[in-house]
């Protein structure tokens, strides 16, 4: 399980892990050091796509 915390407007989560073969070779693609940007981005697009659902 992932360690999430949030502080001051800033997620730092630790130990993450997503087992999606898919999205990893999609990120493979991309130079190693894009990757944590890369995924910044998608997390952050992911987080405003739940916007609003989280009572569902």
């Amino acid at each position: 399980m992932a360690d999430i915390q949030i502080d001051s407007g800033i997620i730092s989560i630790t130990s993450l892990n997503v087992q999606d073969v898919k999205a990893a070779d999609i990120l493979a693609a991309y130079p190693p050091e894009r990757r944590a940007e890369i995924m910044r981005r998608a997390i952050k697009i992911g987080l405003g796509y739940l916007k609003g659902g989280e009572n569902d």
